[in-house]
């Protein structure tokens, strides 16, 4: 179980706490905005602005603020011109980092995530630097409690998923291309079967295994740039084994 499912599982279970800085909203905000003024206002015809309202309603964000945010994007209301960018650096014991960023000032942004990486041990680097360790995936995941792991996968596979992965943790990982996500997505909540994470993300081809002491540092690093008003998503290519997670409470 590498980096991507170790900072998933993690993730979810201070989600409420995200929530409760009210960092989510902003995020869904920008993200709404970014989709419209790249492909339209309207959701049936643009997949990347339907994820983002479906995101904003599964958050509760209320309908005026996603019009709002659609509007803003479609330059019908003024508001914030944001870019995306892409920062690229290594984390302790060689970890690397991927952090992408929504931004109405990147010279200030750039200063800021690169005093988040010095902190916690790790560096900026160059772009292209890291960027070619991740491949863009539809990432699925399903409670092994959700059906026998024999009938699980092959609807996966028959649905046209690349693998289909199980360990010693209680989820079932589904690995998709991204242009077949969102079909595969769709028949497995067909069959009625609750789905416990679908999102289009960056798995790492090769992991670095890291010690109790770069583990700890890891964690601080993807946290603090997670809590950045300016982040959208962080990934990594650590490999913490679980017995270290359990002993810092984290497993």
């Amino acid at each position: 179980m590498g980096g991507h499912s170790h900072w998933a599982g993690i993730k979810h279970k201070k989600a409420l706490v995200d929530a409760k800085k009210g960092k989510v909203f902003t995020r869904l905000i920008r993200e709404i905005t970014i989709a419209a003024r790249l492909g339209g206002g309207d959701p049936t015809g643009n997949a990347r602005l339907r994820k983002a309202i479906d995101d904003g309603k599964a958050a509760n964000m209320p309908l005026e603020n996603v019009k709002r945010a659609i509007q803003r994007g479609t330059g019908e209301i003024p508001g914030a011109t944001y870019e995306e960018l892409v920062y690229e650096g290594y984390g302790p014991g060689g970890v690397a980092v991927l952090c992408e960023v929504t931004t109405d000032s990147k010279n200030r942004t750039a200063s800021e995530i690169r005093k988040i990486f010095s902190s916690h041990g790790g560096n900026l680097g160059e772009s292209g630097c890291v960027a070619y360790l991740f491949q863009q995936k539809g990432y699925i995941t399903l409670k092994k409690s959700a059906g026998s792991e024999e009938d699980l996968m092959n609807l996966a596979l028959e649905a046209g998923a690349e693998d289909f992965k199980s360990d010693e943790s209680d989820s079932h990982e589904i690995i998709t291309a991204p242009k077949d996500f969102e079909v595969i997505r769709k028949k497995i909540a067909d069959k009625n079967i609750p789905v416990e994470t679908a999102e289009i993300t960056m798995l790492p081809s090769t992991e670095v295994p890291v010690d109790e002491k770069a583990a700890a540092q890891i964690l601080a690093l993807m946290e603090e740039l997670e809590a950045h008003d300016d982040v959208k998503t962080v990934y990594a290519n650590f490999d913490i084994p679980d017995k270290i997670l359990a002993r810092m409470g984290q497993g």
